[in-house]
């Protein structure tokens, strides 16, 4: 059980809550935030969610999406809401420096602070902190919390859909990282009336020509398979990026074609943008991607799917990634 009686009496009165989720969200930085609003509205306080950066297009249907304020559009505007926060919750994130250069506005300011995170090791920010490593996703988190909170009753279909995006995209369509609680959690979203269909159908099925066409350069060009550590990498220039015009959320699930070798456990997808190198990393089993990310690449996450970056040359980080392989893939 979570000790809920300080959350609980500071939000049994209408508070001016903001809503945060890190850089380059993904479906369960969204979900999170926007099952999260819907609760808390209707339990009657105004709320606002503020990502630093904008979202994937293929997470468009979402509804509440269009009313989120993003921090690279109008930077005036969302630090002004964090200002006048009562409540802050931050959702989907361990540390001030996932949500970049709002950060020191969130550490500067007054206002309650929540924290709801599965990742490891959270940074003691917050007044209320609920973080469980072993859960499949953030929503799963919120689900549990609103639960705990007796206010289940409270969601409607759209906040179960939000919720159900999360855990859907972070388990991978319930391929890893699932627990006993997660298909429970999936199993009340569906009483609220979710349609896992209609959101996989959505999500996944949503791809542009120009970004099949772009997959299909990945596999059939980039890739470069090493058996003998079980690895396999795809790395993609500014060139590539120039050549296909690729934007925001065009490459979000490449990374894990590589897995679909048979004998494959370890999958890098590497990225050379015009100031810095990104990598997406992938793993099956015991293999820890996040050891990976934090040793070598300034990164972290969760031990399966991590990610990671590299101020050097698209070829360097190649190399430093392929001579790292023996230590972590026995």
């Amino acid at each position: 059980m979570i000790d809920l009686s300080e959350i609980k009496q500071k939000l049994s009165f209408p508070q001016d809550v903001v809503i945060l989720s890190h850089r380059n969200p993904d479906g369960d930085a969204i979900g999170s935030s926007l099952g999260f609003a819907g609760f808390l509205r209707k339990m009657g306080h105004n709320v606002k969610v503020v990502l630093p950066s904008d979202y994937p297009l293929i997470f468009s249907f979402m509804k509440g999406i269009d009313d989120i304020i993003i921090f690279d559009h109008d930077r005036a505007k969302a630090l002004d809401i964090i200002k006048q926060a009562t409540v802050i919750a931050c959702l989907d994130f361990n540390g001030l420096d996932r949500i970049d250069k709002i950060g020191p506005t969130v550490e500067e300011s007054t206002a309650y602070k929540i924290l709801i995170d599965h990742h490891l090791d959270p940074e003691p920010f917050a007044d209320f902190i609920y973080s469980k490593t072993s859960a499949s996703s953030t929503c799963e988190l919120v689900f549990t919390l609103i639960e705990e909170m007796n206010g289940v009753n409270k969601l409607d279909l759209y906040d179960a859909e939000n919720l159900f995006v999360g855990i859907l995209t972070d388990t991978g369509t319930f391929k890893y990282s699932t627990n006993e609680d997660t298909y429970r959690v999936a199993s009340e979203l569906k009483k609220r009336g979710v349609d896992d269909y209609y959101l996989n159908d959505a999500i996944y099925n949503s791809y542009t020509e120009k970004q099949l066409k772009l997959l299909g350069h990945c596999l059939a060009n980039r890739m470069e398979v090493i058996p003998e550590h079980k690895a396999a990498i795809i790395a993609i220039t500014k060139q590539d990026f120039q050549d296909f015009t690729i934007e925001r959320g065009d490459t979000e699930s490449v990374v894990n074609y590589m897995l679909m070798i048979k004998g494959i456990e370890v999958a890098a997808f590497i990225r050379e943008q015009p100031t810095i190198v990104k990598l997406s990393l992938r793993s099956k089993g015991d293999i820890s991607v996040q050891e990976i990310a934090r040793n070598h690449f300034n990164g972290g996450g969760h031990k399966n799917a991590s990610g990671g970056s590299a101020y050097a040359k698209l070829e360097d980080v190649v190399t430093r990634f392929k001579s790292i392989l023996p230590k972590y893939i026995k």
